[in-house]
């Protein structure tokens, strides 16, 4: 059973495979091998729930190399010193070039050969002028240039939602599903994009977390625009709420009442009763955005973290 893991970027957990002449403890810094080369990373201990939930899901692992000692430890400091100063002088040098790309982040191996830079771009970008000047300033490394969607962005930056806690794409979120604004549709949200979009610019995540439960609720409820007969009358939905199963139906007085779906019944009438319906996918820009501006493209995520 895993007893040890670690994270590399997004604070995505690789639970450790930890030869038998390596001793580690939680809190040591390790040396693993990934694709980019040798990285420093700290061990955390892994929960007995997790490590039986990792029995049945076993996610990729890192091997571990050795522990790092006290001096080694201090040179990750130093490192992260050579990275912010990485940061600097690319960010010139794109600004310098005048590129349509928005640097997010600069990561070195620990062994300084490799050098990473994590960036957004809205289309393709011609960075082989880039690359030549970088390859002036960094001797003797290799330079790695990735592109990476706006949900990766947030997922490496972090952040905290709307609902008070980290973004489900830097804490427990693994893979991105695809998100549409029929989502938020038929979950009876406003189409507002500061509602129902995330720190990415993309609609959030969770809209998926409970869809099938509304769908569910959805099939035993009278839709919206539907005539219906209700105990005070012929009346037309004029809006529905899933959560707490209340149907509020327009009567044909003008007037707003809430029942639940046992007091009304469907009815095959053209009734002359105008409802404010919400906005749906194809209505007019909201707030000056595109509606579909927020749904997924080839920019939303990449997984080229």
């Amino acid at each position: 059973m895993t007893k040890f893991a670690a994270k590399l970027l997004k604070n995505k957990y690789y639970p450790l495979q930890i030869p038998d002449s390596v001793e580690v403890t939680h809190g040591c810094y390790v040396l693993v091998n990934t694709e980019k080369g040798e990285e420093a990373v700290k061990v955390f201990a892994v929960p007995p729930h997790v490590a039986l939930t990792w029995e049945k899901h076993k996610p990729e692992t890192l091997s571990v190399i050795r522990v790092l000692d006290k001096e080694e430890e201090k040179e990750l400091k130093v490192l992260k010193e050579l990275e912010d100063e990485g940061y600097k002088i690319c960010k010139e040098l794109i600004n310098k070039l005048h590129l349509t790309m928005n640097l997010i982040e600069c990561r070195y191996t620990f062994d300084r050969r490799k050098i990473s830079f994590y960036y957004t771009a809205p289309e393709r970008v011609d960075f082989r002028n880039l690359l030549k000047e970088l390859t002036q300033v960094f001797k003797r490394v290799r330079i790695d240039l990735r592109h990476i969607g706006v949900r990766d962005e947030t997922s490496l930056c972090g952040g905290c939602g709307m609902c008070g806690q980290p973004f489900c794409c830097c804490s427990f979120k693994r893979d991105f599903e695809s998100i549409n604004i029929k989502l938020a549709r038929d979950q009876g949200m406003p189409i507002t994009p500061g509602k129902i979009s995330g720190t990415c610019g993309r609609l959030l995540c969770c809209l998926n977390y409970e869809y099938e439960n509304y769908v569910e609720a959805a099939k035993d409820m009278a839709p919206v625009g539907s005539g219906v007969m209700t105990p005070d009358g012929l009346g037309c939905v004029a809006s529905v709420n899933f959560l707490n199963g209340k149907i509020t139906v327009k009567l044909q007085d003008g007037k707003s009442h809430e029942y639940v779906q046992d007091q009304i019944e469907m009815v095959d009438a053209d009734l002359n009763i105008e409802i404010d319906r919400p906005l749906s996918y194809g209505d007019d820009p909201v707030d000056d955005i595109d509606i579909r501006q927020l749904e997924d493209d080839k920019n939303s995520s990449t997984g080229n973290v």
